[in-house]
């Protein structure tokens, strides 16, 4: 009996003592865990940088056109921005706020060469004006929505294709010209009776419009290229711009009538001085032609600029490569 008394008290007193150790480990641990809570609040605060990469994808615009050398249709690559070069001579002295809300960028009279790069060539700008006012764009005055002209004869509508649309529209082509001031346009605004220029512009300054490229030589390297307006009033010489090619429209006096296709720099030589009948019944309604040509039936007028440009012109197919694509909606 007494035995068992001993080893119950033995056993008592292990109990007691196991009590004290963990009541005394549970102590150590919450004075630990306060430690480490003060040490986190009171140490000074540290920032951290961390970089993250984020990778976005935006379509390219390419900075080409199209244009057509000896009946073929090659590529332009522009390179850097137009120029309107007005540093020798001021063509139109008495119009200051046209040069200026038009950069200087004018149409009527052409530069002497002393003020033109020494490696300049011609870039002929044909410009489907037998299409009327259209050409510069406006929806209000028969453009499409993508910016091209619009042609109707006998009732029928056409779209005409140009490898550049008129300026600030979806076709309009990189690197050009917004607006351009010309007497020419000061005529025709005049001739219907508008005496302060149109949309909010001074008179005379009109949107670059709808237009083709011809050149006489093609080359890899960037070169400047001084422009040569063309206005073509005969619409069945004015060239598909993905083809080349051209289509009869309007019955003609002239045997095979298309073969003056402006698609090459002899036709367009040809163009200069051929008188069709086509042109008088394409243009009955067109007040540019009446303004600047007062009846006359000549295919096409060449009129000077100092507007240049820089591109390189390889020969070689431009589509589907092209910058935007063709419609005929």
């Amino acid at each position: 009996m007494k035995r068992k008394d001993k080893e119950n008290k033995l056993d008592r007193k292990k109990k007691a003592v196991s009590n004290v150790v963990f009541g005394a480990a549970v102590i150590i641990l919450l004075i630990i865990a306060a430690i480490g809570f003060y040490l986190y609040a009171t140490k000074p605060s540290v920032t951290t940088t961390v970089k993250t990469t984020y990778t976005h994808t935006v379509p390219m615009m390419y900075n080409l056109s199209a244009a057509f050398l000896n009946g073929q249709v090659i590529t332009f690559n522009y390179t850097m921005d137009f120029s309107c070069n007005t540093s020798g001579i001021t063509i139109f002295a008495n119009e200051s706020q046209q040069e200026s809300v038009a950069d200087g960028c004018e149409v009527g009279q052409g530069l002497p060469s002393s003020d033109l790069p020494s490696n300049a060539a011609p870039v002929y700008v044909i410009v489907p004006a037998f299409a009327g006012l259209s050409i510069f764009g406006v929806q209000k005055l028969g453009a499409n929505a993508q910016g091209f002209p619009t042609f109707t004869y006998n009732g029928t509508t056409y779209t005409v294709l140009t490898q550049c649309g008129a300026a600030d529209t979806p076709a309009a082509c990189p690197d050009h010209m917004s607006l351009i001031y010309s007497p020419a346009f000061t005529a025709v605004e005049e001739s219907l009776g508008i005496k302060n220029g149109v949309f909010g512009l001074p008179e005379g300054v009109l949107p670059t419009p709808a237009h083709d490229h011809i050149v006489t030589f093609s080359t890899t390297q960037s070169i400047p290229w001084y422009i040569v307006v063309v206005l073509v009033f005969n619409p069945n010489i004015f060239p598909n711009p993905l083809t080349g090619q051209c289509e009869q429209i309007v019955p003609s006096n002239v045997t095979n009538d298309t073969s003056l296709c402006l698609n090459s720099y002899a036709n367009l030589q040809k163009a200069l001085s051929t008188y069709d009948s086509a042109v008088l019944m394409a243009n009955q309604n067109n007040p540019i032609w009446k303004t600047l040509l007062n009846g006359k039936a000549v295919d096409a007028i060449e009129v000077p600029s100092n507007m240049i440009l820089y591109f390189s012109d390889p020969n070689v197919y431009p589509y589907p490569d092209a910058y935007y694509t063709y419609t005929s909606s």
